[in-house]
């Protein structure tokens, strides 16, 4: 018996009946033999953790455009605390933590630059709209390894595009990444403006803070426990209705008063007009586009549209203020 089946067997023995079983998943588009090592889950954890697209996350904004200081959350940042919930949870519900973990590793990696301004700058000018979860879906099917794809299971790729607010993934372990997600950037979010000096803990509405916690790490252990108590021996991973409620509550405040604030946002309006004429200019030039993205228009038929926001998506927040500097910005003007 391989290392790989052992492993296959200790999680029949001690998983949950409601676990997704390495042994019996629904495998990948194309065939590839076991690995006498690694479960299919973790083969996919470390696609995803050697892939380009995963080490640009660094380089990504979270919330904040440009922040000074070096401890604001990046999409990486995000990506790594999002993981380490999931697994707490998966492993408290002896669920498959090696899944739970390649999801949350991957839920991000159709992420433009400069955070939710850029999805949405793409969304407003490609004719087949763009959004995040669906292009991080695009990435690990087709555009990490020069077209090829990863070539990940479909659990994996499953959790990764129903892990938004209004998904449905069909195992617990995307459901738990769905949950832990929200909380993770919630708080991980306070905290940030906190340090950027525009919210206060005394600010957070009293309701919120007397059912949740009054700093961050008392409320990410009320919203963990709260998981974790109510999809004990379930089929479902849930929170109290109550606690949804205020976490709901919550998050609404934040968008009100941080992700729709005017110091968060100031130079959203210039990144979202940068990226809109890095698009138009590709589109009109799609012969600058790297020789990868051409063949992907020509050998697969892919719409010029779609392949120039595929090359957009997937800079980072310094390679998109290059190329506009080095296609708008005359060289003598430059710094």
């Amino acid at each position: 018996m391989s290392i790989r089946e052992e492993a296959e067997q200790r999680e029949l023995e001690y998983f949950s009946p409601y676990a997704s079983f390495s042994k019996n998943s629904k495998g990948r588009d194309r065939y590839e033999p076991p690995c006498d090592v690694r479960t299919i889950y973790q083969r996919d954890r470390d696609r995803i953790l050697h892939s380009k697209s995963f080490r640009r996350l660094k380089h990504k904004t979270q919330v904040f455009l440009s922040p000074q200081g070096d401890h604001y959350r990046t999409r990486l940042t995000h990506t790594l605390e999002v993981s380490q919930l999931s697994r707490t949870i998966a492993k408290a519900l002896c669920l498959n933590d090696d899944l739970v973990d390649a999801i949350a590793l991957g839920h991000d990696l159709g992420h433009t630059p400069f955070g939710h301004a850029g999805e949405r700058a793409l969304n407003e000018v490609c004719p087949f709209g763009f959004a995040h979860y669906q292009q991080s879906v695009r990435v690990v099917e087709l555009l990490e390894k020069k077209g090829e794809g990863l070539n990940l299971t479909w659990e994996v790729r499953d959790g990764i595009r129903n892990h938004r607010t209004s998904g449905t993934p069909h195992t617990l372990e995307g459901q738990i990444v769905r949950y832990c997600d929200k909380i993770a950037y919630i708080n991980h979010d306070i905290d940030d403006a906190e340090r950027a000096g525009i919210l206060r803990e005394e600010e957070i509405p009293l309701e919120y803070r007397q059912a949740i916690g009054y700093s961050i790490r008392e409320r990410l252990n009320t919203l963990i426990h709260d998981v974790i108590g109510n999809s004990q021996g379930r089929g479902e991973i849930r929170m109290s209705p109550d606690m949804e409620a205020s976490m709901a509550g919550l998050r609404k405040f934040m968008f009100v008063n941080v992700y729709h604030n005017p110091i968060a946002k100031a130079e959203e309006e210039k990144a979202i007009g940068m990226i809109q004429s890095l698009y138009e200019y590709y589109v009109n030039h799609v012969d600058q586009l790297p020789e990868e993205y051409i063949d992907l228009m020509d050998k697969r038929g892919e719409p010029k549209e779609r392949i120039v926001c595929d090359y957009i998506s997937g800079m980072t927040d310094q390679y998109s203020r290059q190329k506009y500097t080095e296609l708008f910005i005359p060289k003598s003007w430059q710094v």
